[in-house]
């Protein structure tokens, strides 16, 4: 297998699964050659309890990714959620030197906006710029060559634990892979998932994975808002196991086979089959019992997220509605759910914006990898980083700069 330089590695570190998805650019389109999964073990709530575990995982999906794809895969841009990340915005505000802004001012501006103070076990991931302003006028994507006095800058900055981070890129390592970047992953959903219209009216992205339930709010093109649920379909999971007395995995297939957030909808004739504990017989029950017990948690999760969308002041931005992705985002009635609580049109999110092995990745579950080929195919940093050489979070400004690069 050749090593190619076109090509581009997406890597989802998730609670219940491990999925690494190969992309190949060409020009402007990412044609998908390659998809690799495998359970994964070693993480709990989007955070890595178990390095050995975790490393097998990410092992085995890169080999079987290696294999569909036909080229050695080398780097990786990695996916990160958890309970630990939390996003803010902030804003700073400079004086323009010259007649006219230049990307030295930008520079100097967004430093301005991320001189803020930060506990010492947490570091940023991301500085997101959401618009500029120039003496009371708003709404600038791109400042550089507008004449003013005053330069001010809005925007949102994620953080996240030092430890998870770490962990994350030196499994990764220790998995013979270099990281390119760390992407928070409703961020690389919103790339796969969503389009130019919603992320600029106004959207609600909301990643239901195993773990977590992760939250992204786009407007005007930018995220306004993100948040990290620490709930997800291993609660639902859970809840079918106590419910119906099975085990963990055989209550996750049941969930799979036959899940239902929507007890109405399902006849009273239907019936599944739970294998018993110990050796004891299967038992037959309602299907619709299924029902009574995922509508409750199912609403639970959209009920606290829905909290938070009126607590950051968010309600009235997300006027295109949400749209639902990740694997728990599949369960019959899901989007159903979503409706009635928030109020708004919901869809699911599938990836969007690719070709090549459409098919096989036109899944939520997927969107998060997928999302981080795209990510990657637009961001491409020249240099990649091993724990033991760099901080991982010293490109902060590297990444800025090319992202001024792009919307110039």
């Amino acid at each position: 297998m050749q090593k190619q330089d076109n090509i581009i590695v997406g890597l989802d570190v998730g609670t219940t699964k491990i999925c690494a998805v190969v992309g190949e650019a060409e020009g402007n389109k990412i044609n998908i050659i390659g998809i690799g999964t495998h359970p994964s073990i070693g993480l709990r709530k989007g955070v890595v309890v178990n390095i050995e575990s975790t490393v097998e995982s990410i092992q085995k999906a890169i080999e079987e990714a290696e294999l569909m794809a036909g080229c050695e895969i080398s780097s990786v841009y990695a996916g990160i959620a958890g309970g630990h990340i939390t996003g803010f915005n902030s804003r700073g505000i400079v004086a323009i030197k010259g007649p006219e802004v230049t990307k030295n001012d930008v520079e100097r501006v967004i430093d301005a906006a991320r001189a803020v103070a930060i506990p010492m076990d947490r570091e940023v991931i991301h500085v997101i710029p959401q618009e500029f302003i120039i003496d009371d006028q708003g709404g600038i994507q791109n400042p550089v060559g507008m004449s003013g006095i005053r330069l001010e800058a809005k925007i949102h900055i994620v953080t996240g634990a030092v430890t998870s981070a770490h962990n994350i890129v030196k499994c990764a390592n220790r998995s013979g892979l270099d990281v390119c970047d760390i992407v928070l992953e409703p961020l690389a959903s919103g790339e796969a998932v969503l389009t130019d219209e919603e992320k600029d009216v106004g959207t609600a992205l909301l990643d239901l994975g195993g773990g977590t339930s992760d939250l992204a709010i786009f407007s005007g093109k930018n995220i306004k808002h993100t948040f990290v649920l620490s709930l997800g379909g291993n609660n639902l999971t859970n809840d079918i196991s106590i419910g119906l007395r099975a085990s963990l995995a055989e209550a996750e297939k049941i969930k799979i086979k036959y899940g239902t957030c929507v007890a109405h909808d399902i006849s009273s004739e239907e019936t599944i089959e739970v294998p018993g504990m110990g050796g004891r017989k299967p038992r037959k029950l309602q299907r619709q019992i299924l029902g009574e017990i995922l509508e409750p948690r199912m609403e639970e999760i959209f009920t606290l997220i829905k909290r938070e969308i009126f607590r950051a002041g968010m309600d009235n931005v997300i006027t295109s509605g949400m749209v639902l992705t990740g694997g728990s985002s599949l369960l019959h009635g899901a989007t159903d759910i979503a409706e009635s609580v928030f109020d708004v049109p919901s869809r699911l999110g599938t990836p969007r914006g690719i070709s090549g092995l459409i098919d096989v990745v036109n899944n939520p579950m997927y969107a998060t990898a997928v999302g981080l080929v795209l990510y990657g195919a637009r961001i491409q940093p020249e240099k990649k980083f091993r724990i033991r050489d760099t901080n991982i979070f010293n490109r902060i400004m590297t990444r800025m700069k090319t992202w001024f690069k792009d919307v110039m």
